[in-house]
C-alpha cells in the first residue's frame, strides 16, 4: 500500500529537505506542501491522506492546535512532527504522534522513521463491523434510547460522561466527550471547546463575545455554547466567516 503524505513547513529549506529525504528513502507520495496552518486546515477537510509531517511554528494555525483538530477526524493520518523545539515533545505524543523529529533533520533517523510508516502500511487492516453505524445508543432514566447521531445538535462533557442534547431533549453518553467524537462525522460535527461540540448543521446564529471570541446559538438547545479561543480560527475557517 502507498502512503500519500502531506508536509506543513513554513521555512522553504526545510521543506525541500524533507521532500527530499522521504522521496529518496521511501515510495510515500507527497501529495501537497504548506506552509500555513490554517490551508492545510481547509485542504484535509476534504482530502484523506496517510500522513502529516508537521512543524509546531506555523502561521495562522500552529501545528499543535492542527493536530489537535486532525486527531477529531474520523480518518485520522498519522502525525510526525518536525520541530526545533524540545518542549512539545509530551504534548505530542499525548496527541499519539508517530515520531517528534528535531530540526536539523539526521538522515539516518529519518530513514527509520520512513521504513516504520510503510512498515505499517504493510499491517493487516483491523476491520470493525458497526451494524449501527448512524446511530448511537444515549441513556435517560436507566432506559436506551437508540438515537440518530443527525439528531444531535450538541454534546458536553460532564467528567467520564457526556451530555447529549437533541431537540427532545437531554441525555447522557456512557463515554468521554473525545470518545464521542471519534463516533461522529466530523463533516457535520466541531468540537468548538475543551468540554463542547456542536451539530454545525443546527447552528443558528453565531454571537461576537468577549476577547473576539463567539457564542452560539443553536436551533435546538435554549443554551448557548461558547467557541474557546484556541479553536477560534479553526471555527472561522469551517463557517467561512
Amino acid at each position: 500500500m502507498q502512503l500519500n503524505a502531506l508536509i506543513v513547513e513554513d521555512e522553504y529549506l526545510a521543506r525541500e529537505e524533507l521532500t527530499y529525504l522521504i522521496e529518496k528513502h521511501s515510495t510515500i507520495n507527497i501529495v501537497a506542501a504548506f506552509d500555513d496552518g490554517l490551508d492545510a486546515f481547509k485542504f484535509l477537510q476534504s482530502n484523506k491522506v496517510d500522513v502529516v509531517f508537521l512543524d509546531i511554528n506555523v502561521p495562522s494555525i500552529d501545528g499543535m492546535l492542527l493536530a489537535r483538530n486532525i486527531a477529531q477526524f474520523s480518518h485520522k493520518p498519522q502525525i510526525v512532527f518536525t520541530t526545533a523545539y524540545k518542549e512539545y515533545a509530551v504534548d505530542a505524543f499525548e496527541l499519539e504522534a508517530v515520531d517528534y523529529l528535531l530540526k536539523p533533520l539526521n538522515e539516518q533517523r529519518v530513514i527509520g522513521l520512513l521504513a516504520k510508516l510503510q512498515a505499517r502500511a504493510q499491517e493487516p487492516p483491523q476491520v470493525t463491523i458497526n451494524i449501527r453505524s448512524h446511530s448511537i445508543n444515549l441513556m435517560l432514566n436507566n432506559h436506551i434510547h437508540v438515537t440518530a447521531i443527525s439528531d444531535i445538535c450538541c454534546a458536553i462533557a460532564n467528567e467520564k460522561v457526556t451530555h447529549v442534547y437533541t431537540a427532545e431533549g437531554c441525555f447522557v453518553a456512557p463515554m468521554t466527550i473525545s470518545e464521542l467524537m471519534q463516533r461522529l462525522p466530523t463533516s457535520d460535527f466541531f468540537r468548538c471547546h475543551r468540554s463542547y461540540c456542536i451539530n454545525i448543521n443546527d447552528v443558528k446564529e453565531i454571537i461576537p463575545w468577549v476577547n473576539s471570541t463567539y457564542m452560539i446559538k443553536l436551533a435546538h438547545v435554549e443554551q448557548h455554547i461558547p467557541v474557546s479561543r484556541s479553536n477560534l480560527k479553526a471555527f472561522r475557517c469551517l463557517m467561512q466567516l
